[in-house]
């Protein structure tokens, strides 16, 4: 159905109650329809390299259900129940939708961002109890063999490791080259190791226990957002559901190419893609394992979409400013839309997007707790730049404000905290650790800790992430006025605002910048040029760095914790050196409690002396390796 606007939104929901729909109730259902409806239709497309002639892998949809229910199958047969849990850790590859897939519907698959560290993975693993992990067999310039099993052995819970060979996919010499040179796994744990794809061969081609016709839990995806330590999301079948339905109902149909070059373990790529694949019979394309950050993938990305004839690009804020620092050098002609997520689109970026490509871009918004959807830019509709749109049918969005008699919805272009109620909010439960879950919503709707307002015409704006404020003085500053300023210099492809420690006004805010390829300012220019922009006197950044690259998640968002590291140190440094105290920051850590810490080498100094240095500021310090606090 076309989605113009709010009318088209409303009209789809008077057909029905979401409830009365005639959909699938568990996954294999979903999936099971598909590929009856198209067996010999093209489901998911994958490439180690990003050579627009190099090798790739298809599995139509047919062969996409029988290895899924293989490899369910196979989950089965190690043990695992409804409400067990596979975790896998693993870069893009077709071993990992069968991980996500067969996952789900033997009992709860636990996506895990390979990129975290050993410590990280472990906790995350102890945490939700898995059983069974997926992982990389060792191979060539990638440590997740080994970190996987430094995190396996801090969890005692695992019993069995599923090895993924990424050799199949490579092609001669290559393919020759890689067993001669394959590093050997060095750390042991408790587990038991098998190849995934020998167990999944052993299974029988039709599922071997019954599908519960029942919703139920059956993801744990952890948070690993810009402001702290990751936090497990429980998302239900119904949760998977909805995000499929919307992309089938709003965006994709069976004759859809999708280029999705997004990490499989965060839910942009698996729910608001993947479902919505599996629900409309559209074709997934996965370009090499580590996606944008592939090596050659943004060099080649206009031809990957000339050689399998995208009509939807999947992108975010990060790599449409890559692209835009290279030649369209392909037949780009299929593409209808580009659909941006994960965080805010600046306005600039938009225009540059829109003007060399001549694609319309469309701005969405979801998150991990609301099982991923909840707005867009209308697909057949007036988009406002740099709104994220309308809701989707049968989502609910709020702005509430905090007063001392409790919340209260917030009037029209009234800025309050974001709050959602839609079906993939798992009320009372969205985290696996209860206590998480005290004061997350306001009734149904789920607190997102997202600030922004609702404007006359229905549609939502992002005007700053809760925790993301800049309090100077008690005066509250977002950081995006920042950020929006800088993006306007022509020199600059990226740039994070954050609030340093300040003696006086408890911070003040400062600025991070990445420069384009070829790009040439200072920071000095980059202050003066932000005296221009921001008009607010209190929200011009004091400080200014510029970073040969500045530290993103894997799916494009600028890592804040990072730069607040960065901040911290370099702040308390300078007021240790100044007091001419010897001591230094040498880490700054994150505490489940008292957030960052940073953590001092007293080089001689004592705790007094170095206590008087930075009294002035509020952020906790301690001796390294020390109980001793402040």
């Amino acid at each position: 159905m076309a989605f113009a606007g709010i009318e088209d939104r409303d009209a789809i929901e008077a057909e029905m109650p979401w409830a009365d729909r005639p959909l699938p109730k568990t996954l294999y259902g979903l999936l099971s329809e598909t590929a009856g409806k198209f067996p010999n239709h093209n489901a998911v497309s994958y490439q180690i390299f990003s050579g627009p002639t190099d090798k790739a892998e298809t599995i139509t949809w047919a062969d996409l259900k029988t290895q899924a229910t293989q490899s369910a199958n196979m989950f089965r047969a190690l043990g695992i129940g409804e409400k067990d849990v596979v975790a896998y850790i693993l870069p893009n590859a077709n071993e990992t939708v069968l991980a996500l897939l067969g996952g789900a519907i033997a009992g709860i698959v636990n996506p895990i961002n390979p990129l975290l560290d050993a410590e990280q993975i472990g906790s995350i693993l102890r945490e939700t109890n898995a059983k069974v992990v997926v992982t990389l067999r060792p191979f060539p310039k990638t440590d997740v063999a080994d970190k996987t099993a430094a995190a396996v052995a801090m969890a005692p819970n695992v019993t069995t490791v599923l090895e993924v060979d990424l050799l199949r996919y490579l092609t001669p010499p290559k393919s020759w080259i890689v067993p001669l040179i394959r590093p050997k796994r060095s750390v042991q744990n408790q587990a038991k190791y098998l190849d995934f794809r020998a167990e999944v061969a052993k299974q029988p081609k039709v599922l071997s226990f019954e599908d519960t016709q029942e919703d139920r839990v059956a993801c744990y995806f952890h948070t690993g957002g810009t402001t702290g330590m990751p936090k497990v999301a429980q998302h239900r079948y119904s949760g998977l559901i909805y995000n499929g339905w919307i992309g089938t109902e709003l965006l994709f149909s069976e004759e859809d190419n999708i280029i999705c070059p997004l990490p499989l373990f965060h839910v942009f790529a698996c729910h608001v893609i993947l479902m919505a694949a599996l629900t409309s019979g559209a074709h997934v394309v996965f370009p090499t394992p580590q996606g944008y950050r592939g090596e050659g993938v943004m060099d080649n990305f206009w031809k990957l979409v000339e050689r399998w004839k995208i009509t939807f690009i999947i992108t975010v804020p990060t790599a449409i400013s890559a692209k835009m620092q290279r030649p369209i050098d392909a037949d780009v002609s299929s593409v209808k839309t580009a659909f941006s997520g994960s965080a805010p689109l600046p306005l600039e970026l938009f225009r540059r997007f829109e003007k060399a490509t001549g694609v319309t871009l469309v701005e969405g918004y979801g998150l991990t707790e609301a099982t991923c959807l909840v707005s867009c830019n209308p697909v057949d509709g007036p988009k406002k730049v740099g709104s994220i749109g309308v809701p989707f049918p049968y989502t609910t969005v709020k702005i509430f404000k905090s007063t001392p008699g409790g919340p209260i919805e917030a009037d029209t272009d009234e800025i309050g905290e974001i709050c959602v109620s839609n079906p993939g909010v798992y009320v009372g439960h969205t985290y696996t650790e209860e206590n998480k879950n005290n004061d997350l919503y306001y009734g149904n709707y789920l607190r997102t800790g997202d600030l922004g307002r609702v404007d006359p015409d229905g549609y939502l704006w992002i005007t700053g992430r809760a925790k993301d404020l800049i309090i100077r003085g008690g005066h509250n500053i977002d950081p995006a006025e920042i950020e929006e300023a800088l993006l306007h210099h022509e020199a600059v492809a990226f740039a994070g605002a954050i609030g340093q420690p300040d003696a006086h006004s408890g911070e003040v805010p400062c600025a991070f910048v990445e420069l384009v390829d070829g790009g040439s300012a200072t920071e000095e220019e980059l202050l003066a040029f932000c005296k221009e922009r921001v008009h607010e006197r209190a929200a011009q950044p004091k400080h200014m760095t510029i970073m040969p690259e500045l530290p993103k998640t894997a799916v494009g968002k600028i890592f804040k914790p990072d730069l607040r590291k960065m901040a911290i140190t370099r702040i308390y440094n300078a007021a240790l050196e100044s007091s001419g105290v010897a001591a230094r920051v040498i880490a700054v850590t994150d505490d489940k409690k008292r957030g960052l810490v940073a953590q001092i080498d007293p080089n001689g100094a004592g705790e007094d002396t170095i206590s008087d240095a930075l009294s002035a500021f509020v952020r906790p310090w301690e001796l390294a390796n020390s109980a001793v606090t402040a």
